[in-house]
């Protein structure tokens, strides 16, 4: 910890930043892609490890040979180094860290086998390999997590990988004593699982099966090592097979992979917060891939090599480096804000990686600067209307690209918003046009807007040609006609019983998080159901009147700071 007055000057330095850093100057930031260095060895399906900053490629399908090759890179100097060879050359495997070496264990001594019970541990210091106790059965296709040092096998196949059988095996090694135990299977038996620890969990994500359709998984199940039982998580959003998966800030990263085992990749990204069982679509990777290999340094994440076809003869070397948005979010609650200030003055003059964000080796006043250029960005924000302007027929949205053009003639009240300034609407023509945001059916997401006035049957915010999202029902009080049709409630709206147009300022809200409908009024929960899913619609929104624009529908009196995020949002 540092000096009480150091922290004194944290305080300060929060003070005099908030008050420099204005809402209204935001300066939204996306996730970032760049280019690195290409691998010398172009492969697929390899594993990647990091040891003391260092990334290792290890495996690989080839058509021929060059199984062993194991290549070192370097992201600081962009560079690549060849390593020694693994002894025994073989795919499917798959590989961790302990202590400072890389264990590589199991997998196939080729495309159709036989299988392999191989264990073998890499120092990258003495750039040396050693053999260890074999595993209690050859295996191949499965993947690994360490807590606490030890290493679990969780899941693959117990015959080859083309027309095997996947298994639900977990098996403990213990790299201190060289020892392997038995543990609880797996409910879900799968192979090519993505295995990602967080919080001494393992988290256990997608997979394939290799009998029948030979289809993908959705399913996440986690697994706790401490009393050897397992749980179930709510399944990703779309099932997927040879995906890239990685930690970063206590979100999981799932990158690309298939849908089934034989379909072409993808180049989706979802984030999954464990915290609030949420999974986020982050956009899409530069291009198509599965089976790469993915590792983190410094906060950043990297993609190297991988496949863009089934076929095994298709081979990538490229290595791209991926920087999710919210990098200045130190504590993860996607706000950068002054407790984030505050976690990188507790970081003062060390080399954390996490905290300096220039990487410039020490985190200094350079880093704060930096940070204070994002104060006040939340990184949930799809869309954020502040309705802060004075005069003119444009809403700009703070957030992103989605400006909205004001029709009729509603009149902009800069003093009386309920945050800053705000719109008021007559009733009778006036509304807000925006290009389409997000198409409900797609997975999470939130809407929260401040009102003040309106009657029944008035809409705050609705989708061109569809549905209203927000409106006073015909007893004024909140309600949503975002539905499922023909789903288990057969398209019926979610009523609360909470007045809002009563002429005070309320902030209603509505919350879709895959699985119910929640209303918000004034940030408490006013009504709550189950849907199977959500209605498709890919229109533009209406602010101030319903989607198909009737007469009785354009709301009359105020609106302000309407926001859009792209996840469940608790307020």
């Amino acid at each position: 910890m540092f000096s009480k007055e150091l922290k004194t000057l944290s305080v300060t330095v929060v003070a005099v930043l908030i008050a420099m850093a204005s809402p209204g100057a935001k300066s939204a930031r996306a996730d970032a892609w760049t280019r690195k260095a290409d691998m010398p060895t172009a492969r697929n399906f390899l594993h990647t490890n990091v040891v003391n900053g260092k990334i290792y490629a290890i495996g690989a399908i080839q058509p021929a040979g060059l199984l062993s090759t194991v290549e070192a890179y370097d992201p600081v100097a962009d560079t690549w180094t060849k390593k020694a060879d693994m002894p025994t050359p073989r795919t499917f495997i798959d590989s961790s860290v302990v202590d400072g070496k890389i264990y590589v264990m199991g997998g196939e001594a080729y495309w159709t086998g036989p299988l392999l019970a191989t264990v073998e541990a890499y120092d990258p210091v003495t750039d040396t390999w050693t053999k260890k106790a074999d595993m209690p059965a050859p295996r191949s296709s499965f993947f690994t997590g360490v807590v606490n040092g030890k290493i679990y096998t969780i899941g693959g196949t117990d015959v080859s990988y083309n027309g095997g059988r996947e298994v639900s095996t977990v098996e403990m090694y213990d790299p201190a004593t060289d020892a392997w135990m038995r543990k609880a299977d797996m409910p879900t038996p799968r192979a090519i699982p993505n295995v990602c620890v967080m919080n001494e969990k393992i988290y256990v994500i997608g997979g394939q099966t290799e009998n029948g359709p030979q289809a993908a998984y959705a399913a996440v199940e986690v697994y706790d090592p401490v009393t050897d039982t397992w749980s179930r998580r709510g399944d990703m959003p779309w099932p997927r097979t040879g995906a890239g998966s990685i930690v970063v800030h206590d979100k999981i990263y799932c990158f690309g992979g298939r849908t089934t085992k034989y379909s072409a990749p993808l180049s989706t990204v979802l984030q999954y917060d464990p915290a609030i069982d949420v999974w986020t679509d982050r956009g899409d990777m530069p291009g198509i891939n599965a089976f790469m290999g993915v590792s983190t340094v410094g906060g950043k994440i990297y993609l190297i090599g991988g496949s863009t076809s089934i076929s095994i003869n298709d081979m990538l070397s490229t290595v791209w480096e991926f920087t999710p948005a919210s990098e200045f979010d130190f504590n993860g609650d996607d706000v950068v804000d002054a407790q984030d200030v505050t976690l990188l003055v507790d970081h003062w003059h060390t080399d954390s990686p996490r905290y300096d964000v220039i990487a410039d080796g020490i985190v200094d006043a350079q880093d704060l600067v930096a940070l204070s250029e994002h104060l006040f960005e939340d990184y949930r924000l799809l869309a954020h209307w502040m309705l802060d302007e004075t005069e003119g027929m444009f809403v700009y949205d703070s957030a992103g690209v989605n400006d909205g053009i004001v029709l009729g003639n509603p009149v902009w009240q800069p003093e009386d918003g309920q945050v800053g300034g705000a719109l008021a609407f007559d009733g009778i023509d006036d509304v807000i046009i925006v290009d389409p945001v997000l198409n409900p059916a797609d997975g999470p997401f939130s809407v929260f807007a401040w009102l003040k006035g309106g009657e029944p049957g008035q809409a705050i915010l609705a989708q061109q040609g569809g549905v209203n999202w927000l409106q006073a029902d015909v007893n004024e009080a909140l309600m949503t006609e975002l539905t499922k049709s023909g789903g288990r409630r057969e398209g019926v709206p979610l009523h609360s019983k909470t007045i809002i147009s009563d002429d005070n300022w309320h902030r209603v809200g509505l919350v879709w998080d895959g699985a119910n409908r929640i209303l918000y009024v004034d940030d408490v929960e006013v009504a709550r159901d189950t849907l199977t899913g959500l209605d498709s619609a890919d229109g533009g929104l209406r602010i101030g009147a319903g989607g198909k624009l009737g007469p009785d529908s354009f709301w009359s009196g105020m609106i302000d700071d309407v926001r859009i995020y792209d996840r469940a949002i608790v307020p």
